[in-house]
């Protein structure tokens, strides 16, 4: 991609996804997301009503009158966006492709992580790990993320979800918060993510096409897996058919829902053509409740 080119497009996402984080995000994002505990501030005389396990003896004994420590809420936190880069998101029937509502949450998730002053990093995975951008602040690194994720060419197109999990809990020693984003049409992660979970905060979320739910009656058509290239007829009018596809994205959806629940894992679920404001927010939502 050309660099006036690739310029427009950064700017044209920096501009809808920081306005969206400013004017929705930023407040869910810093109640629902906390720091890592309390850190030390400062040390003042008692006060009627303090309590009296925050006394701080030793500078008491040296006034003979009693003091407590101050405590701030130490926000720091490490946000790790895990973003799916194989050949099924370079898909979409109606307003956008996978990719590209991946790529605008991703942003939108990280502005508002640096405006609650915490550091983002980054894992492009497909069925290996493509890309490892560690976590930093500020907004020039927020805008290199958004850069590789309307840019980025993946080696690989195939899909390993597990690797990228594994990956992420051997690079991130401290625990932190991290978003996996992916369409999820992969298996075989269950015992990665309830590994991950126990050391991080995992939080799904399912980007999926519409034609992914329900095949439509077009005739006899030709398709190409996107991630092994494999070509086959498939014959849309046979209602036998449809039906069974419709059946397997169900079971599959059954199967996700399952180890979701099971591994303590909170997800949101967005397809192409609706607006990603609202199953953010609900999962935000969903979360603050449980505090």
């Amino acid at each position: 991609m050309e660099a006036a080119e690739l310029f427009k497009k950064v700017r044209k996402i920096e501009i809808k996804t920081r306005g969206l984080s400013n004017q929705i995000f930023s407040g869910q994002y810093h109640s629902v997301f906390k720091g890592r505990g309390m850190a030390f501030s400062e040390v003042r005389e008692y006060q009627y009503g303090d309590d009296i396990r925050n006394i701080d003896w030793n500078v008491t004994a040296r006034f003979n009158h009693p003091y407590i420590k101050i405590f701030d809420e130490e926000r720091e936190l490490t946000v790790m966006l895990l973003i799916d880069v194989s050949g099924s998101n370079q898909f979409g029937t109606q307003k956008a492709l996978k990719q590209e509502v991946l790529t605008e949450i991703a942003a939108v998730l990280a502005f508002s992580a640096i405006q609650n002053n915490d550091k983002v990093g980054v894992i492009f995975f497909s069925n290996q790990v493509e890309k490892f951008i560690p976590p930093k602040k500020g907004t020039s690194h927020i805008l290199r993320i958004i850069r590789e994720l309307i840019d980025f060419h993946p080696e690989h197109h195939e899909t390993n979800i597990a690797e990228a999990l594994r990956y992420l809990t051997n690079a991130i020693k401290k625990r932190c918060t991290a978003f996996l984003l992916s369409d999820f049409l992969n298996k075989g992660f269950q015992d990665a993510i309830k590994i991950a979970n126990k050391k991080h905060d995992i939080i799904a979320v399912q980007v999926y096409d519409e034609r992914e739910t329900e095949m439509p009656d077009v005739g006899l058509l030709r398709v190409k897996h996107a991630e092994t290239g494999k070509q086959l007829w498939v014959d849309t009018g046979d209602r036998t058919v449809r039906h069974r596809y419709r059946k397997w994205f169900d079971h599959h959806q059954e199967h996700l829902n399952d180890l979701f629940i099971r591994s303590g894992v909170d997800i949101a679920r967005v397809r192409t053509d609706q607006d990603y404001v609202k199953p953010l927010m609900n999962l935000f939502n969903r979360r603050s409740a449980r505090r």
